[in-house]
């Protein structure tokens, strides 16, 4: 069963990824970056290497305001920008909570537990959750990431792939569709590689604008099959426009299942929510689905993650 097989993870497959793909004691017991161990100066050079027009894609939303998604379903905390005009000049302030379904972001090694701390949950390699405290958590926290990410793109473009607006509900990603789509494009899989899956989260919003989104998330999205190809290709990171299937072949025991197994497990940051579509359009312009990608998390002392603006360059 499971990715060889181009199965359905199954319930026991998806227990057992969280012993076969962990990543604890790999890179030594006080790790702070994870998967992101598996970029190193030589990856970052060649990632540099694919710069040869100098244009540039950002793949970040705008933060979600009030204004820009009304919706509480989605947007249930919407970001604050409140302006202020004097004399010569102008501010504003922002305060935004990004973690959730609509704000770009990437989440920290201290975002999630292998499960809650009355059932004995730990952190990433196997530390105390009890680091996580109200005023900063003091292990696998976003400053760790402070000097940036740097290395090679690839955008994964599943409704592309399959002739369709975006990715349906019933029909979730699966990890041998992102290896199809490699070799569809003449593309090896490497190390260090940032993993970015477009599932078309706006021309899925543009068509289900009265949806009311629940969690666990009833969105398309993502099957637990990406983790195994994770694993196998030793990405450095995970990034999508849409999260988790919230359609299931089977009960997984979890609310978000892709989370669950990859931060606390593997030790894999993931950029959420982000916005692929001009990057599609731009991978589709050049002929070409590999670029520099740079991800600078803002420096959040003890905090569990960041809002970020990744940029492609090409």
């Amino acid at each position: 069963m499971g990715l060889k097989e181009r199965t359905p993870t199954t319930v026991q497959e998806y227990l057992d990824y969280k012993t076969r793909f962990s990543n604890w004691g790999r890179w030594g017991d006080d790790d702070q970056f994870g998967t992101l161990n598996n970029i190193n100066p030589s990856l970052i050079k060649e990632a540099a290497s694919l710069i040869k027009t100098g244009r540039t894609v950002s793949c970040a939303n705008p933060l979600a305001t009030q204004s820009v998604i009304p919706d509480p379903s989605r947007n249930p905390k919407p970001a604050d920008h409140n302006m202020s005009v004097h004399g010569t000049g102008s501010g504003d302030y922002i305060g935004v909570s990004y973690h959730g379904f609509v704000n770009t972001h990437i989440d920290a090694l201290c975002h999630f537990f292998t499960k809650s701390v009355e059932e004995g949950g730990r952190l990433y390699n196997d530390k105390d959750p009890a680091l996580v405290t109200k005023s900063g958590a003091k292990s696998h926290s976003i400053e760790n990431w402070k000097d940036g990410i740097v290395t090679r793109g690839v955008l994964y473009d599943i409704p592309k792939f399959r002739g369709t607006d975006f990715v349906e509900f019933d029909k979730p990603v699966e990890g041998w569709e992102l290896e199809d789509w490699a070799k569809s494009q003449g593309i090896t899989p490497q190390q260090g590689d940032a993993v970015l899956i477009r599932s078309g989260y706006k021309s899925f919003w543009e068509a289900n604008p009265d949806l009311k989104m629940t969690f666990p998330p009833n969105t398309p999205g993502n099957a637990p099959s990406i983790i195994e190809f994770l694993h196998n290709t030793d990405a450095s990171l995970l990034g999508w426009d849409l999260q988790e299937s919230g359609h299931r072949d089977y009960d997984y025991p979890a609310r978000i299942a892709v989370h669950e197994v990859i931060i606390p497990h593997m030790g894999m940051p993931i950029l959420d929510n982000a916005d692929f579509d001009r990057l599609a359009n731009t991978c589709e312009d050049l002929d070409r689905y590999t670029f520099h990608l740079t991800i600078a998390p803002l420096v959040v002392e003890g905090g569990t993650g960041s809002p970020v603006n990744p940029i492609a360059t090409f």
